[in-house]
């Protein structure tokens, strides 16, 4: 896995969990509505407690969360910040005998106890900023390949440890014979340059499909110990005029640039097509 792969996968896998936790929030906060009972006010409350319904109050800063002898529901109410919940429901006529029934508990709100709530409110803009993010990247990945569309798709093997040579491939052995003067020529350039003679420009292998000529050329590289280009003639073909071209252009600034190596056309036939041959 490359790493463009690796990264376009962490970007959906956080994009997909953000979605499941919206998801999972909206179910949690809808159950949690349907068992949740508002109270209008501190007077409907100090009615319940006089009336024997409130079995429990729990107190979290100015959150009030009431629950019932009869039912699972749970109340919620608030209360003034600062002052004090007895003093408060003793004023609004609470008996309290009533209220010693009630079971009191004070908590301290903590910064955990509002993470639904921060989540909530800051997770829809992380989304958005990632999903153009996401989009700004895939863009500038068409763009790129939209300037490399006439680059050359050779593929370069080094050849600096020679892993294929004439020894791997069996038969053949008046081909091998002619290569081994190329071989020759591209170990030791300079003494045939001072004999005049000049390398060969290229060699022509002919024969069926499966008769070994793409491992000749490896051979061939291997034993000279020079990287070897690898491309399909039918990738110089393309139905937009001048990429072709360019793709050549640039196959052979490659080559210049890793000199001296070998170019290794397969399927060149490809390219002699009329056109209008289909």
């Amino acid at each position: 896995m490359n790493s463009q792969t690796l990264r376009n996968s962490i970007i959906y896998i956080v994009i997909l969990t953000i979605l499941g936790y919206f998801l999972w929030s909206s179910l949690v906060s809808s159950d949690r509505m349907r068992n949740e009972i508002e109270i209008k006010d501190l007077n409907a409350l100090a009615e319940q407690i006089n009336e024997g319904q409130v079995k429990s109050i729990l107190v979290e800063g100015d959150k009030l969360v009431v629950k019932y002898h009869e039912n699972e529901s749970v109340g919620i109410a608030y209360k003034e910040p600062g002052v004090s919940l007895t003093k408060t429901l003793g004023l609004l006529g609470v008996e309290q005998d009533a209220l010693s029934k009630v079971d009191i508990e004070f908590k301290s709100p903590g910064f955990w106890s509002n993470w639904p709530l921060i989540l909530s409110s800051v997770l829809p803009f992380v989304l958005i900023i990632g999903i153009f993010l996401f989009i700004m990247r895939q863009a500038q990945g068409a763009g790129n390949q939209a300037f490399s569309f006439g680059k050359s798709r050779a593929r370069l093997i080094t050849g600096d440890k020679p892993t294929v040579t004439f020894d791997d491939v069996a038969g053949a052995e008046e081909a091998k014979e002619e290569l081994k003067e190329v071989v020759e020529f591209l170990r030791e350039p300079e003494k045939f340059a001072a004999l005049g003679a000049r390398i060969p420009k290229g060699v022509l292998m002919v024969g069926p499909p499966g008769t070994g000529k793409t491992l000749m050329a490896k051979a061939v590289a291997g034993e000279a110990g020079v990287p070897f280009f690898s491309i399909s003639g039918s990738e110089f073909v393309e139905m937009f005029v001048g990429v072709g071209a360019s793709r050549v252009r640039d196959l052979f600034e490659q080559a210049k640039r890793n000199s001296p190596c070998i170019i290794f056309i397969d399927e060149i036939d490809a390219v002699g097509r009329h056109r209008g041959a289909g």
